[in-house]
């Protein structure tokens, strides 16, 4: 009874977990006013756990080891009014954030990505770096981000001059809009953030530390 109870046991514990996605389907999109009449096109497809639908999502994955990945959320918000019928609600699909998936446990998480908009930011990963156009609560200042998934508090938080959005409910701008998605460039570790209303800022990172490279230190490292 003892030998079998351990073979249990430890058949119990390595017993692997299946991760996959589900078909892509297209969903109506509707972030703004302008959008209720013609809304956007919005893809999304389920995330599976033992072929158990947990969480549906948008875009790439993006593998950040051999067993962890994170992918962008999606989901349904009940529409209806207070004075509608509560047994039929209007549900609609809106894109969320960032969840880090484990592939060997099957254990799902949410990411802090601070100052990340889910209508006006577009996040470019690169290890367990995301690097973003943040939006400020007041919706008038844009930072350029780089969050780490181990660190509570941005790697890189820095005001982009002559950037701004405007923030509202109605969400009449384009999406992804606060700027150009981020590049990433390796050995050394560095991202270049570029928009309409500031120049082209690049920046160093070292673990925690960031150092900004001037065009002159930018020109130099071209040449070599």
């Amino acid at each position: 009874m003892l030998i079998c109870g351990l073979a249990n046991s430890a058949y119990s514990v390595s017993k692997p977990h299946i991760v996959a996605f589900g078909k892509w389907n297209t969903v109506p999109w509707f972030p703004g006013a302008q959008q209720r009449r013609n809304p956007l096109a919005l893809k999304v497809r389920p995330l599976l756990i033992d072929a158990r639908i947990k969480e549906f999502t948008l875009g790439t994955a993006h593998d950040v080891t051999d067993r962890l990945f994170v992918v962008r959320r999606a989901f349904r918000v009940n529409d209806s009014l207070p004075q509608e019928s509560p047994s039929a609600p209007h549900w609609q699909w809106q894109r969320g954030g960032w969840l880090l998936v484990d592939r060997v446990t099957g254990h799902i998480s949410p990411i802090n990505l601070p100052e990340f908009d889910a209508f006006y930011s577009a996040a470019s990963w690169y290890r367990d770096y995301a690097a973003y156009c943040g939006v400020a609560e007041d919706g008038k200042k844009v930072y350029a981000v780089v969050a780490q998934i181990s660190r509570r508090k941005p790697v890189l938080k820095k005001l982009l001059e002559g950037e701004s959005v405007t923030v509202s409910e109605t969400k009449d701008a384009s999406p992804d809009s606060a700027c150009l998605t981020p590049a990433w460039q390796r050995a050394p570790i560095r991202v270049t953030f570029e928009s309409t209303g500031a120049a082209k800022q690049t920046f160093v990172i070292h673990g925690h530390i960031v150092d900004l490279v001037t065009e002159e230190e930018d020109d130099e490292e071209a040449a070599k």
